[in-house]
């Protein structure tokens, strides 16, 4: 018997010819949610002929220290044939190629001879494999033969493959493992989970803001009837927008036979929130929270709905998943099998994007294609949700999609009848100086500053000085302490006691934190919109106030950011002009989108030419390039401590990174070296290192020698 994998714990071994069935029949029943399912069986039966080559199978019973490389050939076979086929078969180790690459592979002779040994040793055993095939007659009749369509085909049967192939290798080392996977509710059995919450809130009060809040869900459900294809949800801040783009996606995904909903945000500190509140209402065992601050309890980590959560963020096996749309893009964009893996889990899906007009412009025409190809050819419903009305109405977004259908009729009438805060423009007379901003934070009990960089939050709080009521948010503290700082200030809000918030963007979008003013640095205008969201949230006052105001030593991230931020300076010169007049929200956008350079990466170009490494390299929502650090955050230090030792000794695991996400900032790693000269870091594992400088109880990463703005991510 050709061998596939060594022996397991129980001294069973892996036979080759059922690794290639099993792993051939998962590709397929993957693949059949966008027609691809015969390729994908092929793909699957011809992934691992290579290791029929002599030498590996010697290598397998552990004659020999190392076998030849097995990828290569199953591309051999299928070269000439079926070329599409070859990238996903050769790259589904070490990751898709470049055409340059795999011709480089194809092209070199020992791989030819090692591929024709392996080859001719497999047909002899497995000669049922090796059936001709009209490969012309498998292919699904959406699939172009070359440019961008292809390139996200190709990626999704890579997607198939390599799952199908991790499931059964891990159903032969690790069976307890498969046995945890899957999920036994239905989208049905969810939707009356989901229902019978919302009767506690939807229509139980008159007031304006719940009347609003119950209309729009109505949209919502009234709308899940439609065709699948695109939607937008345009719904101003407080009317219930997380609540009712679920109620959407739960009821269309049970009238279309859709597999899951996905919800993907643009900051991990709403989705906290955002799957905290479908937990509440749908159980923990059925939300996959994926991204990269995600936290597990101490004692959790070995059991069985923890365990049951790692293998889910591994292939997004799990029927609501919220993530982030740094995740999902960069992988919709990625080569490696760890990152692509659950694609092919994407296609029968709803898909929920919040905030999408904070898309970065430079990435929007790949991203928007591969939008439209998901709904094309991959069976997704795309909701676009915004809080920031018009801002799709004209531009790329909606230029580059087609047909997509508002969910909730005359959005506008909501924007007017929830009209919460009185927008004040003190920037247009004069800057302020750190101490005036100072002065009218303290004379509030209750405010909110936001402002456009760390090192101006800093800066803020030297010029506060001590203060037991004043506190502070940004990336300079890490998740344990960010969501820590967040419970207070609701405490203090929901108690009406003294409470000063000095913070950068990460406050600004879908945080659930309501004040009676907002103090905002002039800038991007979505983003001034995004941080009105939280003043007079639920309608509690007759208008909160929003002031806008220019800090005379502040300072702008550069790039589309500083972009932003000049168009709103130039449009708000006219006294008249006001954030409640929408022809000039129109106006912002239009002129946001017509200066910016819409694929600055030339992205589109290379997936043209099925460049999958460059690809990958280039296509990046975060451009700063970051290393982890663990901080000694005071109340767990015990905790973290424990941690490290167990790092330093026994290397990284993915279950101990998971314990010690909470307590990480990410460093830049162009500051690295001078920062280990300064001794304010070490290295622990490649890639992770302590942070040895100051962590303050307020301010968190703390360095007299650098801007703050330069040394976290």
């Amino acid at each position: 018997m050709l061998l596939a994998h060594s022996e397991n714990d129980d001294g069973i071994v892996h036979g080759l010819e059922d690794h290639l069935l099993n792993v051939g029949a998962m590709a397929r029943d993957f693949a059949n949610a966008f027609d691809a399912g015969r390729l994908a069986y092929f793909c699957g039966l011809v992934h691992d002929v290579g290791k029929a080559h002599p030498d590996m199978q010697r290598y397998l019973k552990h004659e020999i220290q190392r076998g030849p490389n097995h990828s290569a050939a199953g591309a051999f076979l299928v070269s000439g044939k079926c070329d599409l086929l070859a990238f996903p078969i050769a790259g589904h180790h070490g990751g898709l190629p470049s055409p340059t690459q795999l011709r480089q592979r194809l092209s070199d002779p020992r791989e030819s001879r090692n591929s024709a040994i392996a080859l001719e040793r497999a047909r002899a055993v497995l000669p049922d494999l090796f059936k001709e095939l009209k490969f012309s007659e498998l292919v699904p009749s959406y699939l172009q033969t070359s440019g961008s369509k292809l390139e996200l085909f190709i990626r999704m049967l890579f997607s198939c493959l390599t799952d199908a192939d991790f499931l059964d290798t891990e159903a032969h080392f690790s069976p307890d493992k498969a046995l945890v996977r899957g999920y036994e509710l239905s989208m049905t059995k969810l939707w009356y989970r989901f229902a019978e919450e919302q009767k506690k809130l939807s229509g139980q009060k008159r007031d304006a803001l719940n009347l609003a809040r119950h209309e729009i869900y109505n949209h919502c459900l009234q709308a899940a009837e439609w065709k699948p294809g695109l939607f937008s949800l345009t719904v101003p801040t407080g009317g219930g927008k997380t609540r009712s783009a679920l109620a959407f996606g739960l009821k269309h995904a049970i009238k279309y036979n859709l597999r899951r909903v996905i919800t993907a945000i643009p900051y991990t500190s709403i989705i906290e929130q955002t799957a905290d509140t479908y937990r509440e209402i749908l159980g923990s065992e059925t939300v996959l929270e994926h991204h990269s601050a995600v936290n597990i309890e101490e004692g959790d980590e070995s059991s069985e709905e923890e365990t049951r959560r790692r293998l889910m963020s591994e292939n997004w096996d799990a029927p609501i998943i919220v993530t982030t749309t740094v995740q999902l893009f960069e992988s919709l964009f990625a080569n490696r099998s760890s990152r692509c893996r659950k694609l092919h889990n994407i296609a029968g899906s709803v898909l929920i994007l919040d905030e999408v007009q904070t898309l970065p412009t430079h990435l929007l025409r790949p991203i928007l294609d591969v939008l439209q190809q998901l709904v094309d050819c991959y069976d997704v419903s795309v909701v676009l949700c915004t809080a920031t009305q018009p801002a799709l109405e004209k531009g790329p977004i909606k230029e580059r999609l087609r047909n997509v259908r508002e969910i909730v009729q005359e959005p506008q009438r909501y924007f007017a009848e929830l009209k919460r805060v009185n927008y004040e423009f003190p920037f247009r007379e004069e800057a302020w100086s750190w101490e005036k901003v100072a002065a009218a934070l303290k004379q509030e009990e209750q405010a909110l500053v936001v402002l456009n960089t760390k090192k101006d939050a800093i800066t803020l709080l030297d010029t506060i000085g001590p203060d037991e009521d004043t506190f502070h948010l940004s990336t300079l503290l890490c998740g344990a302490h960010r969501r820590a700082v967040l419970k207070e200030i609701r405490h203090r809000l929901d108690n009406e006691l003294p409470c000063r918030v000095v913070s950068t963007q990460v406050i600004e979008a879908g945080v659930d934190l309501d004040f009676p003013i907002v103090y905002r640095a002039v800038g991007p205008l979505d983003r001034i919109i995004q941080a009105a969201g939280r003043c007079n949230r639920e309608g509690k006052m007759r208008a909160g106030r929003v002031v806008v105001f220019a800090p005379r030593e502040g300072s702008i991230p550069p790039g589309s950011y500083r972009s932003g931020a000049d168009i709103f300076t130039t449009l708000m010169r006219d006294s008249d002009s006001n954030l409640n007049d929408l022809s000039l929200i129109q106006t912002y956008f239009a002129k946001l989108y017509g200066t910016t350079e819409l694929d600055k990466k030339n992205i589109q170009k290379l997936r043209q030419g099925l460049d999958y490494p460059q690809v990958a390299a280039r296509f990046r929502l975060i451009e700063q390039d970051t290393e982890l650090a663990i901080v000694c955050y005071q109340p767990h230090k015990e905790r973290i401590q424990k941690y490290i030792n167990q790092l330093r000794y026994a290397g990284p695991s993915r279950q101990l990174m998971r314990l010690l996400q909470p307590y990480v900032v990410s460093i830049n790693k162009c500051l690295l070296t001078k920062l280990q000269e300064e001794k304010a870091i070490t290295n622990l594992v490649p890639g992770v290192w302590q942070w040895l400088g100051g962590y303050d109880s307020v301010r968190g990463i703390v360095s007299i020698r650098h801007d703050p703005a330069d040394l976290v991510g």
